[in-house]
């Protein structure tokens, strides 16, 4: 049995604001019908081999650090990370280890991910 990733998914307080931030950090449209309590991309019109983005809203708020995050790879870091941070995200930290540049961000819910160079 092989598994493959489907998707991606977000618990938040407001699915449809989360959701447009990563559509816009990804460069993806919302599926048609995304809503404050549920918002997807790449859900209704799936792209072989890409994952889908899902965010749902739960009541209850984070407790604490992500377990798990999206690490995303930029041609230009730099810039990318400016980017992302016009669109709504905190700069975290920055990172040289192993021979790998990264920045941790948060997203508009305070979700870490992290920018990394190309390598």
């Amino acid at each position: 049995m092989t598994l493959t990733l489907g998707a991606i998914t977000f618990d938040c307080s407001d699915a449809l604001r989360t959701a447009t931030f990563w559509g816009a950090a990804l460069d993806r449209p919302l599926d048609e019908g995304s809503t404050d309590e549920f918002s997807s991309i790449g859900l209704k019109q799936p792209t072989p081999g890409v994952p889908a983005w899902l965010f749902a809203r739960v009541p209850e708020p984070r407790q604490v650090k992500n377990r798990a995050h999206p690490d995303l790879i930029a041609p230009d870091r730099t810039a990318e990370v400016a980017r992302l941070v016009g669109l709504g995200a905190m700069v975290v930290a920055e990172h040289d280890e192993f021979g790998i540049q990264w920045t941790v961000l948060r997203d508009v819910e305070d979700n870490e991910f992290c920018v990394a160079g190309a390598h």
